[in-house]
């Protein structure tokens, strides 16, 4: 059965986990809205490619321009049957938005599937909602799950973990598990 999907992005979002998530969970058959606070349908969103060269952390390269397909502004939360929230730079700062916050709420609340990859997992803290939570991401950001009250487990970077609603993973290539996992709440 088709469901209705909301993934929130914002300028320089990981490449892979934005477009990857997009493509193949409508190659599935449900329909994906793709929003960025302040843009509107038609506009695009820029991209960072993460990838792991054997630096003590990830690199950083210029992605594509992403296409956003719905207005930010016109969205009702309340229509959908998922959400979802790519890493990459875009959750440090689209946190700051209260509507954000409050849409990762309402999913919340309401019980229905949330999935967050890589530093995603930096809005749902935002939010409030990872405490008394299990929870993976990249990391780096298991400071902030464990400082505000959640517990962060270590999947590697090909795994995922699922908390009643919620199913998180460290980084995109942890896409065939996260999305199935994801698939399955759906």
């Amino acid at each position: 059965m088709s469901k209705k999907i909301l993934i929130i992005a914002g300028d320089f979002v990981e490449d892979y986990e934005l477009m990857v998530p997009f493509q193949c969970l409508k190659m599935l058959g449900h329909e994906v809205d793709v929003i960025c606070p302040d843009k509107k349908a038609g506009e695009t969103v820029k991209t960072a490619i993460h990838d792991f060269e054997g630096d003590q952390t990830y690199t950083e390269k210029p992605g594509h321009n992403f296409a956003l397909n719905a207005t930010f502004d016109e969205i009702d939360e309340k229509t959908y049957d998922a959400l979802f929230i790519p890493g990459g730079r875009a959750p440090e700062y689209i946190r700051l938005n209260q509507r954000v916050l409050d849409i990762v709420k309402h999913f919340d609340e309401t019980n229905k599937p949330i999935g967050s990859v890589c530093h995603g997992i930096q809005v749902l803290v935002a939010a409030g909602i990872v405490k008394n939570r299990t929870c993976s991401s990249y990391p780096a950001c298991s400071p902030d799950v464990n400082l505000n009250g959640g517990t962060w487990v270590d999947v590697g970077f090909e795994g995922a973990h699922v908390d009643g609603n919620l199913v998180s993973a460290a980084a995109w290539p942890a896409h065939p598990e996260l999305l199935a996992k994801f698939n399955e709440l759906l």
